[in-house]
């Protein structure tokens, strides 16, 4: 089993079935990314009792909803990619308590505070994604782990290629970013995108009073 800033990768088929199916998939960005999450998720719960097969398929599938593959889908990519991950747990006769913790890890994975609050494998991979693409909780990694994250899965770039990735995967469907943190993506780069607006549904319901 290989190591990175003192995190073991899981090495079972199940861990390597996933590893691959990403990999052929998607691109480096969402592959070394997810890799990141997984490994920083880690380092979070080092205190705490989790699965770290479940963490790391949750990891590896959290932004599949992202890929090509998805391009006509009207659901939110977080549920794309839950649903996959499911898929493909079944597959490998993963029982419904485990696969609908992950399912809960990749839906909730762009959803503020809810996580933390839930089980480790969906508190960590939103701590994992939340570290990577936001910086939030490195003053809790070392300088040193941080070195050699980085030096096995790199970031190029990486806030822009993360915000396109982003960006090209939902922008087809707007919709989907009511109420989450995605919809700061489509005002920054769709020009006209207009926010569904909480206040204006209630108001313009069909309820007469």
């Amino acid at each position: 089993m290989s190591s990175i800033a003192g995190i073991e990768i899981p090495d079972s088929k199940l861990a390597e079935e996933a590893t691959e199916l990403v990999r052929d998939v998607t691109d480096d960005l969402v592959y070394d990314h997810s890799r990141r999450v997984f490994l920083f998720g880690s380092l979070n719960g080092k205190e705490l009792k989790y699965d770290p097969e479940l963490l790391y398929v949750g990891a590896m599938f959290h932004d599949l909803g992202l890929t090509s593959k998805y391009r006509e889908s009207q659901q939110r990519f977080e549920i794309d990619g839950a649903d996959a991950a499911v898929d493909f747990l079944r597959r490998h006769g993963i029982g419904d308590d485990e696969t609908q913790l992950v399912w809960t890890a990749i839906a909730l994975h762009t959803t503020p505070e809810i996580p933390a609050h839930m089980a480790p494998e969906i508190a960590l991979v939103t701590a994992g994604v939340e570290a990577d693409v936001l910086g939030l909780g490195l003053d809790r990694i070392s300088a040193g782990e941080r070195a050699a994250i980085v030096a096995a899965h790199p970031r190029p770039d990486f806030k822009n290629r993360i915000l396109q990735a982003f960006n090209d995967g939902i922008k087809h469907r707007p919709a989907t970013t009511f109420g989450n943190v995605k919809a700061d993506v489509l005002d920054r780069f769709v020009p006209g995108f207009e926010r569904t607006n909480f206040v204006d549904i209630i108001l313009g319901s069909s309820w007469p009073e």
